[in-house]
């Protein structure tokens, strides 16, 4: 499986997925993946430059941000993750929460579902802040944006999957841990009443695209998540039988949601094979 996927990476990635691969299945240097992403980093501090690769402007970006900092937390470094907190200063809201989207003024340049519209986004406030937790930074940017998750994790009573995955990264790496492990519990019930995991043969939810819905290794990426315990041994394993089973003729995954201009097929493969492939390793199908 990994070797096929070695050979489908080399030939279709970017060099950032090329490093990555190298560094978590074959040994190869840390410092080769922090200096990928390093060629997405722009002077304000953010990252850009289709780093997220439905977004493919220059200009830096909340979702472009949150990339770079799992990927430098994933190489073990924390470099540039201040600079990156400055940046995300400069667009927060009073509340706390950034936006999904910034309007850069180039519409063409981003996915139909990348929309602006300044409102604070609990889905990419709490990816960016449960990174931050997980590398140990402190910033001021931080303890604002952690409050805003709070509030809104605490009130939330309808939701849809992806966002229900931004809060449990949050929930797994919060300080926190007493209240972490209740809301996780009550977003796990959440989940089950509103139909928000496919434990085979699902709907995706509405707004998504055909077949683009949440597994239970998407909520719980790992056997340590918190959403580890919304889930049956059996559901989990019939996941990770489904995940082993995509593994396509050409050694890659696919994904299921649209692909807006024909570069972000040939992104978004190689991504989501090595997701594929870390979360057959955490769960132990794979060495």
């Amino acid at each position: 499986m990994i070797e096929a996927a070695r050979s489908f990476i080399r030939l279709n990635a970017r060099v950032l997925e090329q490093r990555r691969f190298g560094y978590l299945f074959d040994g190869g240097p840390a410092d080769a993946v922090v200096a990928a992403v390093a060629a997405y980093r722009n002077d304000d501090g953010g990252f850009g430059h289709a780093l997220e690769p439905d977004g493919r402007g220059p200009e830096s970006q909340p979702l472009h941000t949150y990339t770079a900092l799992s990927l430098l937390e994933e190489a073990g470094s924390t470099e540039y993750a201040r600079e990156a907190c400055d940046f995300l200063a400069t667009i927060t809201n009073a509340d706390g929460g950034v936006p999904n989207c910034l309007d850069t003024g180039r519409a063409d340049l981003r996915a139909p579902w990348w929309q602006p519209s300044g409102d604070s986004d609990l889905l990419v406030t709490g990816l960016l802040a449960g990174v931050l937790h997980k590398m140990g930074v402190e910033h001021g940017w931080l303890d604002g944006a952690t409050d805003f998750c709070r509030r809104r994790i605490t009130d939330l009573t309808k939701s849809h999957p992806y966002e229900v995955n931004a809060s449990a990264r949050f929930l797994d790496h919060v300080p926190d841990r007493p209240w972490a492990e209740r809301e996780a519990a009550r977003l796990g019930a959440l989940v089950r009443e509103q139909g928000l995991v496919d434990l085979g043969g699902g709907k995706a939810h509405e707004g998504y695209a055909e077949g683009e819905t949440h597994k239970p290794h998407h909520y719980a990426p790992t056997p340590d998540s918190l959403a580890r315990e919304w889930f049956t041994d059996a559901e989990i394993d019939a996941d990770l039988d489904a995940v082993a089973a995509a593994q396509q003729d050409d050694g890659g995954w696919t994904f299921p949601w649209a692909s807006w201009t024909p570069v972000t097929t040939y992104e978004w493969r190689p991504i989501v094979t090595i997701t594929a492939l870390l979360a057959l390793r955490a769960y132990g199908r794979i060495s």
